[in-house]
């Protein structure tokens, strides 16, 4: 469990370059759509890479023959309906704002759980309220100061969040379950990748007409949110969740160690954004979802 649970939070800081590459390319006048199209199309040769030198290229192809509509449908939720509205939601406000947002997560995660023939860990449940709470105040802080993010605009961005939020943890426990022994976490990365491709492929196609081809800048940033979030995060986290994928509790604790995006999202955004450090009270929020951290992990032993 340590070890998941240390993969857990080194998969947020990696998760975190996602919310402050993506405000960043959306500052520079970079269109969403080719942002989240990037993203997977950078992934895809980078996995391709990594699964070839481990041999296990043959055994990700079987699997996916095997149950290919499985495939498709739920690497196009797990990883289209998730990053798709994540990104166009960072149309909508700074990044710490999307990133805190994004902990809903945390909750559809646990609502998830009957969909499995498994009971809800009441525990988690409710120190994962505890997380929502300091995410409410961190967002009640900067909307009531001066931002440039209206009512509307925060709702819009919840909305699409919301179904991000959802689709990650559901289509991540679906593949889980098709995905036979052989095909390890980053061959699921890759089998997942590839088989979201028609999605990413249609709405580039899509992007091309509106906005023709992306900037130069914008590939790097994609690129580099490729690499360290696509790659290295998803990696992590996937194989976090594989060490514990029978224990509903424990399974928990782990998606909730995304809430730890916030703070490295925040510190992300000062030092490369030039945001303005949080408020107390924003402080204080933070302080309220490292609580419910660590409520949620230590609720996870008893």
């Amino acid at each position: 469990m340590k070890r998941a649970l240390i993969y857990g939070i080194l998969g947020s800081l990696f998760f975190a370059f996602t919310f402050v590459f993506n405000r960043s390319m959306n500052i520079s006048g970079g269109y969403w759509l080719w942002s989240a199209c990037l993203r997977y199309i950078f992934t895809l040769p980078i996995m391709l890479a990594l699964v070839a030198k481990r041999g296990n290229i043959s055994a990700v192809h079987n699997a996916i023959r095997q149950s290919p509509m499985g495939w498709l449908l739920w690497s196009t939720v797990g990883f289209g309906l998730f990053y798709g509205p994540l990104t166009m939601s960072s149309v909508y406000g700074e990044s710490w704002f999307i990133s805190a947002t994004w902990q809903i997560t945390i909750v559809c995660g646990i609502l998830c759980t009957p969909l499995f023939g498994k009971s809800i860990p009441i525990k988690g449940l409710l120190w994962s309220v505890v997380i929502l709470a300091g995410i409410a105040l961190l967002q009640t802080t900067h909307l009531s100061e001066e931002s440039a993010v209206t009512a509307g605009e925060m709702m819009t961005a919840l909305g699409l969040i919301i179904l991000a939020a959802f689709s990650y943890p559901l289509g991540n426990r679906k593949m889980m379950a098709i995905c036979p022994p052989e095909v390890d976490s980053i061959s699921r990365v890759y089998g997942m990748t590839l088989c979201s491709m028609p999605f990413w492929l249609v709405l580039s196609g899509y992007a091309l007409t509106v906005t023709g081809i992306p900037s130069q800048g914008q590939i790097v940033q994609s690129f580099i949110v490729a690499l360290f979030s696509g790659v290295v995060a998803t990696v992590l986290f996937f194989a976090a969740t594989d060490m514990v994928r029978h224990d509903p509790k424990q399974l928990a604790v782990i998606e909730a160690t995304q809430s730890g995006e916030v703070i490295f999202t925040l510190i992300g955004g000062v030092l490369f954004l030039g945001d303005p450090m949080p408020t107390m009270g924003g402080l204080l929020g933070i302080a309220v979802i490292v609580i419910g951290m660590i409520g949620n992990s230590l609720s996870s032993a008893n």
